[in-house]
């Protein structure tokens, strides 16, 4: 059955993603627009670069064809935000993008975007969920691909230049121009090498390019942009003095940056990098959003400019929803993901990798210069990630210990609040703060702790360790 996570449905390839349930999915999806009054508006579908993503939108918009919906079907692989960019700007009901985002090679999957451009949330999902328990899936139909172009049910569409022009308005490209940077890019064998290529060679850019060939298995590593998986981005920057590198994840909504050091940059150093600048040095005002996960030195940040940060489960939809309801300045999540007030309602690395060079090119300062100065004005924490396989009857240990019975190790400090809104969050009177959850797109218990000291951090996670057995 389809089930969703907090980033769409996932599945192995083979497995639980095969035609049938993506066929489903799409039967679902017809049956809850039609049941809305909202059929009429069609649908945007998307894909990326993974294998069957494009027989996936296909087959979807067949299905949709075939119960009379028009589908938008974008013919070259594009970026997530641009799927979502488009749900918003033409006023659509849904939009689909086939990825499993950063997830490993074996796995593909569907997200589901709702009006003005934002993730499903977890009502909206729910949802698709029940129209699909009730579907018998030998009475699904399919139009043939060819008749369903011919009577314009299906139509081929590639709006990447309204996207791209979106960005360009929003950010400076003539500071950009002037400022003649060195941009080294790894598109991690995804979708983000024309968009941003084409976006950084308008800003004349001087661009250099690695693993942008389609390769389905991402060159044997997890499209991720970690510290890890860009060690070549970190040689190239270093090697040949570049400005910065930019990396984005398989559908390009999430980023990872490498600094004129050769410095991977956690995102929760993007986060703060970027709101510190929006609100220092182009004079925004407005609050911060970030979820249990994420730093709190976007806290420390906040409260020096005298506004608020806020804090929300995981998952980006309560981060659009909570900016949208605050009028945040900025808003993101430690894996990666962010958006800015004003641009899309959901993640996009190719905007923030654009807004991150409009920050060097603006202030004339390197990034490692930049972060010194949050550090000097705000003070300096260290967060320490663990993350954990387990068995399902791990799973259901754990969940009874931590979420039930709420138990809690003999921790060395003293405890502030305990939180329970998204897995279980211990905040600690000196400032820090430790939290258990299980992923909610991979099969794997996070323990993130978040401490003054980093001796400290990492005492924590492993008092954790030893009382789950971890």
């Amino acid at each position: 059955m389809i089930s969703f996570g907090t980033g769409g449905w996932r599945a192995i390839i083979g497995d639980e993603f095969i035609k049938s349930n993506i066929k489903l999915l799409a039967k679902a999806m017809c049956d809850k627009m039609k049941a809305e009054g909202v059929a009429d508006q069609g649908i945007i579908i998307g894909y990326d670069k993974r294998f069957l993503s494009k027989e996936a939108m296909q087959w979807s918009g067949q299905v949709f064809a075939h119960e009379g919906i028009k589908a938008y079907l974008v013919n070259k692989s594009a970026p997530t935000p641009l799927i979502m960019f488009y749900v918003e700007k033409h006023n659509m009901a849904y939009g689909m993008m086939i990825t499993a985002s950063h997830n490993p090679a074996v796995y593909n999957g569907v997200k589901v975007f709702t009006r003005g451009g934002r993730d499903a949330d977890e009502k909206q999902t729910k949802e698709i969920e029940a129209y699909a328990a009730e579907i018998d899936r030998t009475e699904i139909g399919e139009l043939d691909y060819e008749e369903a172009v011919a009577a314009g049910l299906i139509e081929e569409i590639y709006p990447l230049n309204e996207y791209l022009d979106n960005i360009i308005a929003a950010v400076d490209m003539q500071a950009i121009r002037d400022a003649n940077l060195r941009v080294a890019l790894d598109p991690m064998y995804g979708v983000s090498e024309i968009p941003l290529k084409t976006l950084l060679l308008t800003a004349r850019c001087d661009v250099e390019t690695i693993h942008d060939r389609h390769d389905t298995l991402f060159g044997g590593k997890l499209p991720s942009p970690t510290a890890s998986t860009l060690r070549g981005l970190i040689t190239r920057v270093i090697d040949y003095k570049f400005d910065i590198g930019i990396a984005t994840d398989g559908d390009a909504d999430r980023i990872g940056v490498i600094d004129d050091t050769g410095r991977f940059l956690h995102p929760n150093d993007i986060l703060v990098l970027l709101y510190y600048y929006l609100v220092k040095y182009k004079g925004w005002h407005g609050a911060v959003v970030r979820n249990v996960a994420t730093t709190h030195m976007l806290d420390k940040v906040a409260e020096k400019f005298g506004e608020t940060c806020y804090e929300v489960p995981v998952g980006f939809k309560h981060i659009s929803a909570k900016m949208a309801e605050v009028d945040a300045v900025i808003g993101g999540e430690s894996s990666g993901g962010l958006t800015v007030r004003g641009h899309i309602n959901g993640k996009d690395g190719i905007y923030a990798a654009m807004l991150l060079i409009e920050m060097i090119a603006k202030t004339g300062r390197k990034i490692s210069e930049i972060y010194k100065d949050i550090e000097a004005e705000c003070g300096s924490i260290y967060m320490e990630e663990r993350d954990y396989k387990f068995s399902r009857e791990k799973k259901e240990e754990v969940c009874d210990r931590l979420m039930v019975k709420r138990e809690l190790p003999d921790l060395p400090y003293e405890i502030e609040k305990v939180s329970y809104l998204d897995g279980c969050k211990v905040y600690f009177k000196n400032g820090g703060w430790v939290i258990g959850r299980f992923s909610g797109t991979e099969p794997l218990i996070r323990v993130f702790c978040e401490m003054p000291e980093k001796e400290d951090a990492v005492n924590v996670c492993q008092i954790y360790e030893r009382f789950l057995g971890l």
